[in-house]
């Protein structure tokens, strides 16, 4: 039974480690690598831990959350199904792929505009204005990091 308790407490605290030093003493993010961390550790628990809702407000949230990582994910592979290519080509690129791949990329772009635009909405009336704010803040921050990940990998088109 010690044991048991142990691991959990053990667990615990890895997992707040990051969330502790992702987000400073007023409650916002600043460190980036932290929150790399925490995001890939647990997403939905540093949400959770940043956002601290009641159980009403959580009731409403969560679906909205689901909904709008699905239509993410959605996204990011549409995005990621482009950027393949890339990567697989080792040369230099025609005139007609580098088009393709431009519409393909801002077909994905403006994918993840459309669901940051009904996520916003949503979670709008269903939390108050502070929270609501606060959760689309720490989404913009999540992708910023997201962003800079994929730009730093994939190269520049020849």
């Amino acid at each position: 039974m010690i044991g048991n308790l142990a691991a959990l407490l053990l667990a615990v605290a890895v997992i707040a480690s990051p969330l502790a030093r992702a987000q400073d003493a007023g409650g916002g993010v600043t460190d980036l690598a932290a929150l790399r961390t925490a995001v890939q550790a647990d997403k939905k628990a540093f949400v959770a831990s940043t956002l601290q809702l009641g159980d009403a407000e959580a009731k409403k949230f969560w679906p909205i959350y689901a909904d709008f990582q699905r239509d993410l994910d959605a996204a990011d592979r549409q995005r990621t199904r482009a950027l393949e290519g890339v990567i697989a080509l080792n040369k230099p690129m025609s005139e007609l792929y580098a088009r393709n791949l431009a519409r393909d990329l801002m077909a994905a772009d403006e994918a993840e505009r459309r669901a940051r635009r009904t996520m916003q909405n949503r979670v709008l009336k269903a939390l108050p204005a502070t929270k609501a704010v606060r959760y689309v803040q720490l989404e913009s921050k999540i992708r910023a990091v997201y962003a800079y990940d994929v730009a730093a990998t994939i190269p520049l088109v020849r």
